[in-house]
């Protein structure tokens, strides 16, 4: 784990400039599934105990007028939200950002912020990093539950225009399991499978578009956090997303830091930034996950049962 970078005059020259432009040229921020898609609830404390139906009530006919009524029960089961931190500290010299000609802090903190919502997709639908005290990632728990498409490279499929096909199975495994896909996430090399999905005679598919597939919005986050294009390698996560729970503890917040060191994992000082005149950018965001699925009359079997399906390229 690195201790010790630092913006240094050698990675800043190109932002300090000789005579000319101060401009710089920077790509969007990448979106955040999590952030854009999960249901988001604010936490008061670093853990939120979350009731979820586990046992549902069934009701019985009685037999005759003197018949005896029989009992039922619902219950509920509790699961955690736990929060954990995530957090950067960038270091400068304070004569690299005196003599930058642009707003430092500025230009740094939109790719900060970036860097958290990826880390939090990473965690969240790959496992990456994630806290132990977090719920199942969403990829390796609709593995677990047997919600996958195996999406066929080498052979074409000829059933159900091909591609729209396997969407239409990963729709069907979350609707088995008693939900309603709320949105479709997948890799950006889906958008020109999609625009070339056609009918036998071919004809594009008036219910399938890069945008929506089958009526359900379809969205291109996590760019670059994708595995590479290998068998088995997830390409997109089909799902109900009212049943991903974002904990918010902490918004993003920054603070520069003026006095105080920096040191590595052994406690060796990496930079004292009183005695090298240097400042230092950090920030926080703390934040919980968990995913509900709820127990439903389609499947009350909570091994069996998950609000997700993922598509993988076959094996």
């Amino acid at each position: 784990m690195p201790f010790n970078n630092v913006i240094s005059r050698t990675s800043a020259q190109a932002q300090i400039p000789e005579v000319v432009s101060n401009d710089i040229l920077a790509g969007l921020t990448n979106q955040s599934a999590a952030l854009t898609l999960f249901r988001q609830v604010r936490m008061a404390s670093n853990q939120t105990r979350m009731p979820v139906l586990s046992a549902l009530p069934t009701a019985y006919f009685v037999n005759g007028d003197t018949g005896l009524k029989q009992t039922t029960e619902a219950a509920w089961a509790n699961k955690f939200l736990n929060v954990e931190e995530l957090a950067a500290i960038v270091p400068i010299s304070e004569a690299v950002l005196d003599d930058s000609g642009f707003d430092v802090w500025g230009s740094i903190m939109p790719l900060l912020t970036d860097a958290i919502a990826r880390a939090v997709d990473a965690a969240v639908f790959f496992g990456t990093n994630k806290p132990t005290a977090w719920g199942g990632a969403i990829v390796t728990d609709a593995t677990t539950a047997g919600n996958v498409v195996n999406r066929s490279v080498g052979t074409a499929r000829t059933d159900k225009a091909g591609l729209a096909g396997y969407f239409s199975d990963a729709l069907a495994q979350v609707e088995a399991d008693g939900f309603d896909a709320t949105g479709i996430v997948a890799n950006t090399i889906y958008k020109g499978q999609l625009r070339n999905t056609r009918d036998a005679n071919g004809n594009l598919l008036a219910e399938v578009s890069p945008t929506g597939i089958f009526g359900v919005p379809v969205v291109y986050p996590m760019r670059g956090l994708w595995p590479a294009s290998a068998a088995g390698a997830a390409e997109a996560v089909v799902g109900d997303f009212s049943q991903a729970i974002l904990g918010i503890r902490q918004d993003i917040t920054y603070k520069l830091i003026t006095e105080g060191v920096i040191t590595d994992g052994a406690g060796v000082i990496q930079y004292n930034l009183p005695q090298q005149d240097m400042v230092a950018l950090r920030v926080v965001f703390r934040c919980a996950f968990q995913t509900a699925n709820t127990i439903n009359y389609d499947n009350g079997v909570a091994a069996s049962r998950y609000p997700f399906s993922v598509i993988k390229q076959a094996v």
